[in-house]
């Protein structure tokens, strides 16, 4: 089979890659063109465009990038067109790929959606487009289930392919000596991997240095990134950068400030206390806030239904507030209770193998 993937963020490259390696398994023929990163990359295929090109988000970085999304989608299409593959697997990434969807859909291209736009956090009715220009749609969170049969749409679902990347994963027994990091308890920073999360995060995760000498402060770094890219952030604070390395650090570290994405899921799922922030540009987010429905921004709370991570949203991200939080889950009684959290979080999310089943069905589906 032929298969086009698109992936348009760093998060969207590790489940492409996990995907694209459990196809290989399903099928002896697998071919990949794709849209994505470094690691969707290393399973083999042509990569067309690397997801540090595609990257905008919030509304006014939309707009303000348009000319570069609009040029994106028509090279994409006219891709697609020319390379007729078997089937069109996008993940996430809405505005780009609902876009695609339709117009593989009107040129009778197969349509399969893995990871779910967040279609229950705002504009629900995106739901009635999905219905028309997908035709199968595998999801991750199991109380996406029920949101999609509300609409009257049966979905397929496969549990979270984080589970398989963590499970898979090999601690590198020389990590802290290669970075040349210290014996000191790490406090890790995830800023995130777009440019405008650094400007906006960075400043306000670095002011906590000063607060908690006895910790170092280690920033996971971005492929798409230089360390140069961060050290404009850092306000003079010389921090290590440890890049494409994060479960490394994270299982290292005593706690964490976490930038809302899946990263404050993958934090979780190591145990790793943490306190999730975000900053964007006024205005989106003001509009973001009049259109979301959800009442948490990250993934951990949401799988609960429940605050167990603390979220500290534009203002709320200051020097004060952080380094109150950051306290909080460093005590005792604040850590013990994370720990208790974590632990419903995890009986929620199921087992490992998420990527295996999506492959399966795919290819079943595929066969018919």
């Amino acid at each position: 089979m032929k298969y086009y993937i698109i992936a348009g963020e760093a998060s969207g490259d590790l489940h492409g890659a996990n995907l694209m390696k459990a196809l290989k398994e399903v099928d002896d023929s697998a071919e990949f063109r794709f849209f994505g990163g470094d690691l969707m990359q290393a399973q083999g295929g042509d990569l067309i465009k690397h997801y540090k090109d595609m990257a905008f988000m919030g509304f006014v970085e939309v707009v303000l990038n348009l000319r570069t999304v609009l040029k994106n989608i028509s090279f994409c299409q006219k891709d697609v067109l020319q390379h007729k593959p078997d089937v069109l697997i996008l993940i996430d990434f809405p505005g780009f790929n609902l876009k695609i969807a339709d117009f593989a859909k009107k040129n009778n291209i197969k349509v399969f959606y893995y990871i779910s736009p967040k279609v229950w956090a705002w504009n629900q009715k995106r739901v009635l487009k999905i219905k028309k220009v997908v035709d199968k749609m595998f999801c991750i969170f199991p109380f996406e289930v029920d949101f999609y049969k509300k609409w009257g749409m049966e979905v397929d679902y496969v549990g979270n392919p984080l589970l398989d990347a963590i499970a898979a994963f090999e601690p590198h027994p020389e990590f802290k000596e290669e970075n040349k990091l210290s014996e000191k308890e790490i406090i890790a920073l995830l800023p995130g991997s777009r440019r405008q999360e650094l400007r906006y995060l960075l400043p306000s995760m670095v002011s906590l240095v000063s607060h908690f000498p006895e910790y170092q402060f280690v920033i996971a770094g971005a492929p798409n990134f230089t360390v140069s890219d961060y050290q404009e952030y850092t306000g003079g604070h010389t921090l290590p950068v440890v890049f494409s390395q994060t479960y490394d650090l994270l299982s290292h570290a005593k706690a964490a400030v976490v930038t809302s994405g899946t990263a404050t899921l993958e934090t979780a799922l190591f145990w790793v206390p943490e306190v999730v922030v975000y900053r964007g540009n006024p205005i989106s987010i003001g509009i973001a806030k009049l259109l979301v429905k959800i009442g948490f921004i990250s993934l951990v709370n949401l799988v609960v239904d429940r605050e167990i991570v603390k979220e500290l949203i534009q203002e709320d991200c200051n020097e004060n507030k952080l380094k109150q939080e950051v306290e909080k889950i460093l005590s005792v009684n604040g850590r013990g209770q994370m720990m208790e959290d974590y632990n419903e979080l995890h009986n929620r999310m199921g087992e490992p193998g998420a990527s295996k089943r999506a492959a399966t069905l795919m290819y079943n589906y595929l066969k018919k």
